[in-house]
């Protein structure tokens, strides 16, 4: 399900006709009268039950609309929303002062959501670009290619369950997974391992089951949570393990 545009002679009007997309997307940012609330709510729920309605929904929107994007913010907006609120859940529940967790809840939206999606996004658009294209030798058959928003939707719709696993289950479990103990340390990474795996199974299905391309957005984030939260060798070897075999499982059964 990767987006298409036409190949050579008409790249760049196609390409002129998506730039205007990223000046109006930003714009409706702050007009919630032209945000589809409801839509945006359902999406959430059917991501967390029946992904692939979402995605057979997005195809609906292709063929409409003929880009694979939202031309909405409300779920990135949304999205924002309930990560500020679940932050200050937390702050308020670990007695940070009002200035820390003003702080805490803007570090969190710029760099647990936005700039890490982000990266991710320029990640996965580049890798799918280069390396993940089927190129056909018929001029007439129409090219595939990845929006650059459509990768960062892909990120937001795998984000969001994961942020009801890690930042609302895992804050109601939080005075049990905190006692210490082997049963406590073994749920909270196996919370964080169904996390990630259902992370990557979003992304499976965003760009049509392309494995290697979860493979290596896993490899990527693992490095990255090896260096900022300095797990235990042992649990750096467990999770990345359990979730290359879900990988292999969604490969040979789905």
């Amino acid at each position: 399900m990767l987006p298409t545009s036409v190949s050579k002679g008409r790249s760049s009007s196609s390409a002129s006709r998506t730039n205007p997309m990223f000046p109006q997307y930003l714009r409706r940012i702050i007009k919630w009268q032209q945000m589809d609330i409801e839509y945006t709510f359902w999406q959430m729920l059917h991501l967390c039950t029946s992904p692939k309605v979402v995605y057979q929904h997005t195809k609906y929107h292709k063929q409409t609309k003929n880009q694979w994007a939202r031309d909405d913010p409300a779920f990135v907006v949304i999205c924002s929303l309930l990560l500020s609120v679940a932050t200050i859940a937390y702050c308020a529940a670990y007695d940070h002062s009002a200035t820390h967790a003003i702080f805490v809840v803007i570090s969190v939206l710029l760099f647990h959501f936005l700039i890490t999606g982000a990266m991710l996004a320029t990640f996965c658009w580049f890798l799918t670009n280069s390396y993940l294209r089927e190129d056909s030798p018929n001029s007439h058959v129409v090219e595939q290619r990845v929006e650059w928003l459509y990768a960062f939707d892909v990120h937001c719709n795998s984000f969001f369950p994961m942020f009801v696993m890690l930042y609302v289950i895992h804050y109601f479990l939080s005075p049990l997974l905190m006692v210490h103990g082997f049963i406590p340390v073994l749920l909270s990474n196996l919370l964080f391992m169904a996390a990630a795996s259902y992370y990557h199974y979003l992304n499976f299905l965003g760009y049509d089951g392309k494995l290697i391309l979860l493979v290596c957005c896993f490899a990527l984030l693992l490095n990255i949570g090896q260096k900022i939260f300095r797990v235990e060798v042992w649990q750096s070897i467990l999770v990345p393990s359990l979730c290359l075999i879900d990988a292999l499982f969604l490969k040979i059964f789905l």
